[in-house]
């Protein structure tokens, strides 16, 4: 059996990133940008006020106390989003708002909070150096410079200084849509009451989720029954997906006829990794589609598409960092281990004074769906070790990004 390790290797191998599309702005949230992307004005345009209060020369500010105000005439006002062309005569001050443009010959702002109104005039209640309470033209980002390099995710802040930088459509890596295949013949809709050895397909939704948050869009086709020409049909209807997860067939019962269709219409380039849970996974292509083939036990599945799904996934979108983020926690009750396979144990982990701390999330059958909620991580127990005891130190592999 392959360890997780060769299996990613083998599976990531031939995957690249999809063609790029120019998308409007807010369609490219959370999608990876495919190019450089440089600005076609300075940030700010112009220079500007940081603060509501008076556009000043900085020199005329000399002396200013609370005790002693130096008090300047009010030549005018400036509102953001209105030109202040008119240039300052020294010996006075503009009311301006934060945000609009300093108005030539003045050097400094001095906010509302440190002056005294007087009228036609305003006292100034402290000295003010060039500069202060100033934003200069091309201070955070200079016409021409990148903003943003090819790689970058993008998420609200750099949504932001795209826009800022006059880019209403932005080049990304395509997301890729993911054909989502169940089989067996016990598998009834949700919105069905299951009879008799039935039941609901809860995978297809769970998968669904996770291909969303990994980034890639999925298509649930319909569940096929355990028979070849059943899964041949369903795959056909795959054919212009760019991923298909199938869930169950590809152990070795009779029935499971998956695994099998998939070696005739293509190939299988791996079956079985050296994982609990989730031993049966398959890996391969049908006509030139990738395809991976996970276990049917609820648990099993959830655990082998962030193993191996995931990573694939955002290969496939352009992203850098393919796998979870793994840290090092402390046990706080027995973890099992798996014998010979590395297991990987359902777990709540959280922060706390002295570092993450981890608990695992109950009975950990492969079967049970309760054992995931609450599950934000899963504590890795290596190959050939029994299990980890209370107090003891171990990696766990991070599910929420909030963590």
């Amino acid at each position: 059996m392959l360890s997780v390790e060769e299996a990613q290797e083998q599976l990531l191998r031939g995957i690249t990133a999809l063609e790029v599309v120019d998308l409007p702005i807010l369609e490219a949230l959370a999608s990876v940008l495919a190019r450089d992307a440089y600005a076609d004005i300075d940030l700010p345009p112009f220079t500007n006020s940081a603060m509501d209060g008076f556009a000043i020369r900085a020199a005329d500010s000399q002396g200013a106390s609370l005790d002693r105000p130096r008090w300047l005439p009010i030549a005018g006002e400036i509102a953001a989003g209105h030109p202040g062309d008119t240039a300052l005569v020294p010996g006075t001050a503009v009311r301006i708002m934060t945000g609009a443009p300093l108005p030539p010959g003045a050097d400094a702002v001095i906010p509302v909070e440190q002056t005294r109104a007087g009228g036609g005039d305003v006292g100034l209640l402290e000295e003010v150096s060039v500069g202060a309470s100033v934003r200069p033209a091309g201070g955070d980002v200079r016409r021409g410079a990148k903003v943003l390099a090819a790689g970058t995710l993008l998420r609200p802040g750099e949504l932001a200084l795209l826009a800022s930088t006059g880019h209403a459509r932005v080049p990304v890596y395509r997301r890729p849509t993911v054909a989502i295949l169940s089989t067996g013949d016990e598998l009834v809709e949700i919105d069905r009451i299951p009879g008799p050895g039935q039941v609901r397909n809860s995978n297809a939704t769970m998968l669904a989720a996770q291909v969303i948050q990994a980034g890639g869009l999925p298509r649930l086709l319909d569940n096929a029954w355990d028979t070849r020409e059943s899964v041949r049909a369903a795959l056909d209807a795959a054919r212009d997906a760019d991923l298909i997860v199938s869930s169950g067939g590809v152990s070795v019962g009779d029935y499971d006829v998956v695994r099998e269709v998939v070696a005739e219409h293509g190939s299988i380039d791996f079956w079985r990794v050296n994982v609990r849970p989730g031993k049966p996974v398959a890996f391969g292509r049908v006509e030139g589609v990738p395809f991976l083939g996970l276990p049917g036990n609820p648990v099993s599945s959830f655990v082998t598409f962030e193993l191996f799904a995931r990573p694939l996934l955002r290969k496939m979108a352009g992203h850098r960092a393919l796998f979870r983020q793994t840290v090092p926690v402390t046990v706080e009750d027995r973890v099992p281990g798996a014998d010979s396979r590395r297991h990987y144990v359902r777990a709540t982990v959280r922060r706390a004074p002295d570092g993450w701390r981890a608990t695992t999330t109950g009975a950990q059958e492969s079967h049970l769906l309760t054992s995931m909620i609450g599950t934000n991580a899963l504590i890795i127990v290596p190959e050939g070790i029994p299990g980890i005891a209370v107090g003891e130190q171990a990696g766990a592999l991070v599910l929420d990004a909030w963590l």
